[in-house]
């Protein structure tokens, strides 16, 4: 997960409240060049709002008590199943599988779902420009008026079903 998100360049941080060699350990293995141990809540959370106040969008995996605070305050938040009650609640989403790598498939998802919304956007846009002022102007009956929009509702509609492939 570590290494797709870099590939994404993405930017990876560990917070964690354990001590300096453990976490030292883990972000060597993992290849994260930006790790933070023996962090309180409140230096998580003092974490994030730096980030966010230089303009990064923060996305936080947590799974304790300890984590509920700097979940809340992320763009976007993932819980682990296992975790902590309050931080289940507190997360936007909850990785029923346990598995990291299903972060990068959910911003992947995201990523397309943006993409086909402004596509769709831009296709109904472009038709409500060309259609309507035909049809105000009387060029355009209203039986073809009627029956473009919902060709052009159904084309959002398939465009957007691309998504669960």
């Amino acid at each position: 997960a570590v290494r797709a998100l870099h590939a994404d360049g993405i930017a990876v941080t560990l917070l964690s409240g354990d001590s300096h060699p453990r976490v030292a350990r883990l972000a060597e293995r993992l290849g994260l060049l930006h790790a933070i141990d023996s962090a309180t809540p409140e230096d998580k959370l003092d974490a994030m709002r730096h980030a966010q106040s230089c303009g990064d969008i923060v996305a936080m995996v947590g799974d304790g008590v300890n984590d509920a605070p700097v979940l809340a305050q992320a763009d976007v938040s993932f819980a682990m199943p296992q975790g902590a009650q309050i931080a289940r609640t507190t997360a936007d989403a909850v990785l029923l599988s346990g598995r990291l790598g299903d972060v990068v498939s959910s911003i992947h998802l995201a990523r397309r779902t943006v993409r086909v919304m402004r596509q769709n956007l831009a296709w109904a846009a472009l038709y409500n420009a060309a259609c309507v002022p035909l049809a105000i102007a009387g060029y355009l009956p209203p039986w073809a008026a009627g029956l473009g929009m919902a060709a052009s509702s159904l084309a959002v509609v398939l465009n957007a079903l691309r998504l669960s492939r």
